[in-house]
C-alpha cells in the first residue's frame, strides 16, 4: 500500500488552475526563439542542480554549478563535493534525455540506474540497488530519530507499487499532482543506502518531463526546495505526512498544498527571469551597437550583469569562436569598462563591473513572488 491522494480542495484547483496558466505562458516565451534561452537553460539546470544538493549538505556556487553543466572544471568546489555534483547533473541529463524517450516504460531498474548515477562516486552506498537493510533518518543538529524506513525485505514490493501506480492510475491526474505523489512515496520508501532524498526529488522532475507541459529546467522545483528557508518548510511538509515511521495512512492534503505552492511559486520566479532576460538583452545589445561591437559580446555581458563569472571557454563555445577571438572579445570588454578580470591563466574569469552593474540594473529589478495560498 502506498499513500494515496487527498482529497483536492476548491482552493488546490484554483491553484492548479493558476500553474497551468504560468506555464503556458512560459512554453510560449520559451518556444519563440531567443538569443539568450541557451544562457537561461543553463542557469536553471544550474540552480536545480546546486538546489538539491544544498538540501542534503553538498554546498556549490552558482558558477560552478554552471561550469559543471557546461563541463567545465570546478574553481571554488572540493573534489568530494564536485563529484556529488557530476553525479546529480549526469542523472538530471538523463531525465532530460527520457523526456523525449519514445521507448520510454516505468521500472524499478530505471530509477536504480538513476541512482547509480548519483552515487556511482562510492561504491560502499550501495549505487544502483536498494538497501540490505533497515534506515533510519536522524536529524543531524540534535542526532534526533526523524524517521525509519519501511524493512528492506519490503523496498523490492514498495517499489513495484510506485512503478505500477506511475505506469496506470497516474496517468488521470493532474502532472502537479502525479509528480508529489511520487516524490513522496519515493522519499517515504527510502529504497537505498543513501541518496534517497536527491532521487525523490529527481523523480518528481522526470514526471514532469515525461507528460512534455514544459522542459524539465522550466518546471523542476529543485531550485526553489534548496533555498533558504524553502528547505525547512519541505523538510516540515514531508514530517507531517506520516510520522516518524512507514505509514501510508497518514493525510497528505498538506504535501500537496506544500508542493502546488512551490511550483507557483518557483513558476513565478522563472518568469521574472525570463523577463528580465529579454530586457537585459535589449538594453545590451543597444550598448554594443553603439560602441561598434559585434553582437556577440552581449553574450558575455549578460552572464556577467547576473552575477556570473564569464569564463573564455564557456563563451567561446556558446559563439562558436576560436579561442583568439572570444580572448581579444574579453580584452575589449575589460577595455571598454564593462567587465573586470580576476585570476590568471587557467584560473581566469571575468567579472561585472560597476559601470556594468549599473548598466543592467533597471532591467533587472525583481518583482514580489507571491503564495497562492496567502489571503
Amino acid at each position: 500500500m502506498l499513500y494515496e491522494i487527498a482529497l483536492l480542495r476548491s482552493e488546490d484547483r484554483r491553484v492548479l488552475a493558476e500553474i497551468d496558466e504560468l506555464w503556458d505562458a512560459l512554453r510560449y516565451q520559451v518556444a519563440e526563439p531567443r538569443r539568450w534561452t541557451g544562457q537561461l537553460r543553463r542557469n536553471l539546470i544550474a540552480h536545480a542542480i546546486q538546489g538539491s544538493n544544498s538540501i542534503e549538505g553538498y554546498q556549490t556556487g552558482l558558477d560552478d554549478a554552471v561550469a559543471a553543466v557546461a563541463g567545465e572544471e570546478p574553481m571554488d568546489t572540493n573534489p568530494d563535493t564536485w563529484d556529488v555534483i557530476i553525479g546529480y547533473r549526469d542523472a538530471l541529463t538523463y531525465v532530460q534525455q527520457l523526456a523525449r524517450s519514445r521507448e520510454f516504460v516505468w521500472h524499478h531498474m530505471l530509477l536504480n540506474a538513476l541512482h547509480f548515477m548519483m552515487m556511482k562516486q562510492d561504491l560502499s552506498r550501495w549505487p544502483g540497488r536498494f538497501r540490505p537493510g533497515d534506515i533510519f533518518v536522524d536529524e543531524a543538529r540534535t542526532g534526533r530519530r526523524v524517521y525509519t524506513g519501511p524493512e528492506a525485505d519490503d523496498v523490492p514490493r514498495l517499489v513495484g507499487e510506485l512503478v505500477e501506480w506511475l505506469s496506470t492510475e497516474a496517468a488521470g491526474l493532474p502532472v502537479v499532482v502525479q509528480a508529489s505523489m511520487a516524490h513522496l512515496n519515493l522519499v517515504k520508501i527510502h529504497p537505498w543506502r543513501d541518496g534517497n532524498g536527491r532521487m525523490s526529488r529527481c523523480l518528481h522532475t522526470l514526471v514532469l518531463a515525461r507528460n512534455g507541459v514544459l522542459a524539465p529546467e522550466f518546471s523542476s522545483i529543485e531550485e526553489w526546495l534548496g533555498t533558504g528557508r524553502n528547505t525547512y518548510a519541505y523538510y516540515d511538509a514531508l514530517g507531517t505526512v506520516g510520522g516518524p515511521v512507514w505509514e501510508p495512512e497518514g493525510e497528505t492534503g498538506a504535501w500537496i498544498r506544500f508542493c502546488l505552492s512551490s511550483h507557483h511559486q518557483q513558476a513565478q520566479l522563472v518568469r521574472q527571469r525570463i523577463d528580465q532576460a529579454g530586457r537585459l538583452w535589449d538594453l545590451l545589445e543597444t550598448w554594443a551597437a553603439r560602441k561598434g561591437m559585434d553582437e556577440r559580446v552581449v553574450s558575455a555581458l549578460q552572464l556577467a550583469a547576473t552575477g556570473g563569472r564569464v569564463r573564455r571557454t564557456v563563451y567561446q563555445h556558446d559563439e562558436d569562436l576560436t579561442d583568439d577571438q572570444a580572448t581579444r572579445d574579453l580584452r575589449a570588454l575589460v577595455g571598454a569598462g564593462m567587465l573586470e578580470q580576476r585570476g590568471q591563466t587557467r584560473g581566469r574569469f571575468y567579472v561585472a563591473s560597476p559601470a556594468l552593474r549599473e548598466l543592467a540594473a533597471p532591467a533587472l529589478q525583481p518583482r514580489e513572488i507571491r503564495d497562492p495560498y496567502a489571503t
